[in-house]
């Protein structure tokens, strides 16, 4: 039997041992797996990718395969996000008592609906750009694009690369 990196609690281990015969719990399996240089972790997380993004990424990367150093310092790279103005996404791990579960100083406020703001920015190996912060719930849209490429993008071109060729690289998503 061999073990799937990544996958296999302790638990899930020992039932598939037991299965074949051998008599472990998940007790019995924990301290083989340390003696292995194996120790339990969190799954790190990274993003979904989609066949799309995996075919969209694979074209990206044999298009651009044979671009040196020199070519990637005429790259201006620009791209907005969302923030959460409250809380955080992921999950708050901490030390307490077994009956301090609702006590003040072991909870996490939590709001359902948390207010996001959109950022956007660029950047090049000649240095940062402008940095936008839209009005709070606004996304980016066609309009705010346009007004962010013409007021605060090509400024910036002009003045990281003057009037040597330069090429943007912008994640382009369908815009409404």
């Amino acid at each position: 039997m061999q073990l799937q990196i990544g996958v296999s609690s302790s638990a899930e281990l020992a039932q598939e041992w037991q299965q074949v015969g051998v008599r472990a719990s998940a007790r019995t399996v924990r301290p083989r797996l340390l003696d292995n240089s194996l120790v339990s972790r969190r799954a790190a997380k990274k993003p979904l990718l989609s066949k799309k993004n995996v075919k969209d990424r694979l074209k990206f990367c044999r298009k651009y395969k044979d671009c040196t150093a020199e070519d990637w310092c005429k790259v201006i790279f620009n791209d907005e996000a969302p923030f959460r103005l409250f809380g955080t996404s992921g999950k708050s791990i901490f030390w307490r008592r077994k009956y301090e579960r609702y006590h003040e100083s072991c909870d996490r406020p939590a709001v359902k609906h948390p207010e996001t703001i959109h950022v956007w920015g660029c950047f090049s190996t000649k240095g940062v750009g402008s940095l936008i912060i839209l009005p709070k719930n606004t996304a980016m849209n066609k309009e705010w694009f346009q007004n962010v490429l013409q007021e605060r993008l090509l400024p910036t071109i002009h003045e990281q690369f003057g009037d040597d060729p330069c090429m943007m690289e912008h994640h382009v998503t369908k815009q409404e």
